[in-house]
């Protein structure tokens, strides 16, 4: 009479592996979960609305292609995002880690947040666009530049998982790889172009749960004059250091000069060392040393008649103790700007 105890025995050291023989290995990847690309695609899409809401899209490529009269909607971050053959659509999309591409599309109004943008082969897009580096166009007519205006709100944390900074934007800093003489393929919205009016807020009851907001003094970056002509000679550098409350100085600073009259130019966050430190605080410079250690600073630069006055009493007001340096004199304004700017594009390679 048989054991049924050996006999199983027997059945597991007949499954072990001999002696020397490997188990096969366990890589990181064979846990990962798989991913269907249709899941992360729109294609051949026409008259719809569509898109993903916060959560959908967790960091992962996606692609948007063949796409006619639709409006499409992305309210998550993602790796990279490629448009391809796509005509008269509006198209948002949340904070981008690497790169946005635009091929061979026409009669596009987009919403957008980056690293890198790029344009070959289209005509006729508005972007309303964020963008850490200089954007690029190529081959490409009656390209319209704005920049980002748009809250809602997972934004914020959407970008910090994008590793983007809201005060790195160079949207309006274009640079044409094919320009055509006595032509501009490329141009500025005007000033005062309502975002809403280009890219609408979706209509579908899904999407309407996201609760955006289009209203300049809510967008999560700050809305930035860029490379339009300044309205004075007179701009102000304000440099504020790492700490608990940076953003939100930041953020009321702007409020408050822009409520005032003055304008926002441009706006940088980006890591200083002591060398760098010298040339743009000067003698100021030991006072300063200290504070960069504790992370990046984050600069402003406003713009009007009296900015530097204006601005120093603004800090005076209401930022006394919060250790800032701030432009001395209408006469040493423009050098301490051109000074901080210039070393910044530098580091960002810009």
């Amino acid at each position: 009479m048989g054991c049924f105890f050996s006999n199983r025995r027997k059945a597991e050291k007949e499954s072990q592996p001999e002696a020397g023989e490997e188990r096969p290995k366990q890589y990181s990847w064979d846990q990962r979960e798989k991913v269907d690309p249709k899941d992360y695609m729109f294609s051949g899409l026409k008259d719809e609305t569509v898109g993903r809401l916060p959560g959908q899209v967790a960091g992962q490529q996606f692609l948007i292609q063949d796409c006619e009269n639709c409006n499409i909607y992305i309210f998550d971050h993602s790796a990279t995002v490629t448009i391809d053959d796509c005509t008269n659509c509006v198209i948002f999309l949340g904070p981008v880690k690497g790169s946005v591409f635009f091929r061979n599309c026409r009669d596009c109004k987009c919403t957008l947040a980056c690293q890198q943008f790029r344009v070959r082969d289209c005509r006729k897009l508005e972007v309303f666009l964020c963008c850490a580096t200089q954007p690029i166009i190529e081959s490409s007519t009656n390209i319209k530049f704005g920049c980002f205006q748009w809250y809602y709100p997972e934004l914020a944390f959407q970008f910090k998982d994008a590793g983007l900074s809201i005060f790195n934007n160079t949207w309006s800093n274009i640079h044409d790889f094919t320009p055509v003489s006595g032509e501009l393929n490329w141009s500025l919205l005007p000033e005062d172009a309502v975002v809403q009016d280009h890219v609408p807020l979706p209509t579908t009851e899904e999407l309407k749960a996201v609760r955006v907001a289009t209203e300049a003094n809510r967008s999560i970056i700050p809305v930035s004059r860029g490379q339009r002509p300044k309205s004075s000679d007179e701009s102000c550098l304000v440099v504020l250091f790492a700490g608990d409350y940076t953003i939100a100085n930041a953020r009321k600073l702007i409020d408050e000069m822009v409520g005032k009259g003055f304008f926002l130019v441009q706006t940088k966050e980006v890591s200083m060392k002591a060398e760098d430190a010298q040339r743009v605080f000067g003698e100021k410079a030991p006072d300063f040393l200290p504070l960069l250690n504790k992370g990046p600073v984050i600069a402003l630069e406003f713009n009007g008649d009296g900015a530097v006055e204006g601005c120093q009493l603004i800090v005076n007001e209401i930022f006394n103790g919060t250790k800032m340096f701030v432009s001395e004199s209408k006469e040493t304004a423009s050098g301490d700007v051109d000074s901080f700017y210039n070393f910044a594009d530098i580091q960002m390679g810009i």
